[in-house]
């Protein structure tokens, strides 16, 4: 397949699974473009060996010079280059992508929203797992039950920079005795954040299993105390809005529903 036909095929995919998140794109030219300042960019994958490898950037403010690209690489299986690439693009929007929506609409819908003690000043959005070979129903299980980024904190905390957002992919799991564990902060590897999720005691069974999992961590700014205007009487007291409350899901529960849904 030719660059412009797999540029077409993936843009055709992007378009196709973000309507599946309830978000209109359409295609303009090289990048795909979605509601008020949003895109995805799409570049060729390192090596260009057809194996339905898809590099795609989410784009936050599409015209600024120093707008944050988020850029994810995914694969996808399928007995066509065609369908390698369509599977690539829907493993990007499930664990990716809904990650990217959620930012935007703060619902918890698509994602699940923490602060944890262990990575202090950053908020974090955690998209659904996909757990994929056999036996997976273990591994998700795990997933489901362990802390699994704030146990990764301290191997993380020297490479978060900035004010973000800064993504974080996590991609485990194989077989007891050819195991993998990986942890890309902004797409680079991370040495020392894999070999902490290497050493966690997640499942390791007898065939081939793998979960992929997507997390985007945003500085959180401090707020300084209202200051009354010279010559105010007393402030009123300060009314907070009461927070919305999201009812964590889990990370096997948006699993599961996304089995269901066949993304």
């Amino acid at each position: 397949m030719r660059p412009e036909e797999r540029l077409a095929v993936i843009q055709r995919c992007v378009v196709r699974e973000m309507a599946g998140l309830g978000q209109v794109f359409t295609l303009d030219g090289d990048v795909v473009r979605g509601p008020g300042t949003t895109a995805v960019a799409v570049r060729e994958h390192p090596g260009g060996d057809g194996g339905g490898h898809v590099d795609l950037g989410f784009v936050l403010h599409l015209g600024r010079a120093d707008a944050p690209v988020v850029w994810d690489c995914a694969a996808g299986l399928g007995k066509t280059e065609e369908e390698k690439l369509a599977n690539a693009v829907k493993m990007w929007a499930t664990t990716t992508a809904s990650v990217l929506v959620e930012l935007a609409d703060g619902r918890g819908v698509f994602a699940d929203h923490a602060d944890h003690a262990e990575l202090p000043g950053w908020h974090v959005v955690q998209g659904p797992a996909a757990v994929f070979g056999f036996g997976n129903e273990r591994l998700a299980a795990w997933l489901a039950e362990h802390r699994v980024l704030p146990a990764l904190a301290p191997a993380l905390r020297p490479e978060l920079t900035g004010t973000g957002p800064v993504g974080v992919k996590l991609f485990l799991g194989g077989k007891a005795g050819d195991d993998v564990a990986e942890v890309r902060v902004d797409g680079e590897v991370s040495e020392a954040a894999s070999a902490a999720l290497r050493a966690l005691d997640w499942p390791r069974g007898e065939r081939l299993c793998w979960a992929r999992l997507f997390v985007l961590l945003t500085a959180v700014r401090p707020q300084g105390p209202a200051v009354a205007p010279a010559g105010a009487g007393a402030p009123a007291p300060l009314r907070t809005p009461t927070p919305v409350t999201v009812r964590p899901r889990g990370l096997f529960a948006r699993w599961r529903q996304a089995r269901r849904a066949g993304r």
